[in-house]
């Protein structure tokens, strides 16, 4: 199958690494589906190769739909993006349970039923691509961030699993883990966050502040764009054998390697250093 042929899903769109995926996608001849919860923040992205729907990862009409308009107008979907999702900040003894479902909604359950809606027709074309944006958060943990830190290991696990489950039928499953990437997904981020009075008060102020500064780029050469991991994206999904895994940018090699390579203690110490702690 000719790059020109295929087609791809790509959700979450509407800002950060998502538009920037579209754009690559569609300047290296692909037919893009690109789809946000509110379809009038990616209206501009239309074009001869792209078309836009809306689609919620937390609504089963709505991925049931976006699903039907790609098959409906290409034939199927070649390669999904599981772009969507946030990041939820909140201690572990302070964090609401709906705020905890709404994030493993979002960032897995979502991410799963859509991958269900489109293995069907990869199967039976006997070609297919599932590219899932995890993080390097999916392979260590920082305090504060437990729910997306749980959400992201989730993926990765999943994925393992999928990798070796659908590998028969010529699908393969592929993980991109970025560091800090400069999008308004920081700011949604440094959002989520409540300063309370209380035994965490100091550290969610703290916690806040870094947050802040990272997504800011106030160290530039350390944060990666979405360009950056959009371009290892559509890598990715072109690959004729694609790697399991991307890291993508400086900090997630960095801090990925060291929790690899460092005992439990040691990279706890580590963290103390560098993030803000209770």
């Amino acid at each position: 199958m000719t790059t020109a042929a295929r087609t791809v899903l790509v959700t979450g769109c509407s800002s950060g690494i998502g538009r920037a995926t579209v754009g690559r996608f569609a300047a290296a001849g692909w037919r893009v589906l690109a789809t946000a919860r509110r379809p009038d923040t990616i209206a501009d992205l239309a074009s001869e190769r792209v078309i836009t729907c809306p689609l919620d990862v937390c609504d089963e009409q709505s991925m049931r739909a976006a699903v039907e308009t790609l098959t409906g107008r290409w034939g199927g979907v070649d390669v999904l993006v599981n772009n969507a999702g946030y990041a939820l900040q909140a201690t572990v003894e302070q964090a609401a349970l709906d705020d905890v479902r709404r994030q493993f909604e979002t960032n897995v359950f979502g991410l799963v039923r859509l991958t269900q809606l489109v293995l069907p027709g990869m199967r039976d074309r006997g070609w297919g691509r599932i590219v899932n944006i995890s993080s390097m958060g999916g392979r260590l943990t920082f305090p504060g961030g437990a729910f997306y830190h749980a959400s992201k290991h989730a993926v990765e696990a999943i994925s393992d699993a999928l990798r070796l489950e659908v590998a028969g039928f010529g699908v393969r499953v592929v993980l991109v883990e970025p560091g800090p990437v400069l999008t308004d997904f920081g700011a949604t981020t440094v959002g989520t966050i409540s300063v309370e009075p209380g035994p965490y008060e100091d550290f969610q102020r703290r916690l806040e502040q870094r947050l802040a500064a990272v997504y800011a780029g106030r160290r530039a050469t350390l944060v990666s764009s979405a360009d950056d991991v959009a371009a290892v994206i559509v890598k990715a999904a072109q690959a004729r054998r694609p790697r399991v895994r991307y890291l993508v940018g400086p900090v997630a090699r960095a801090l990925v390697t060291s929790r690899r390579l460092l005992p439990d203690r040691a990279f706890d110490a580590l963290i103390r250093s560098q993030y803000p702690t209770p």
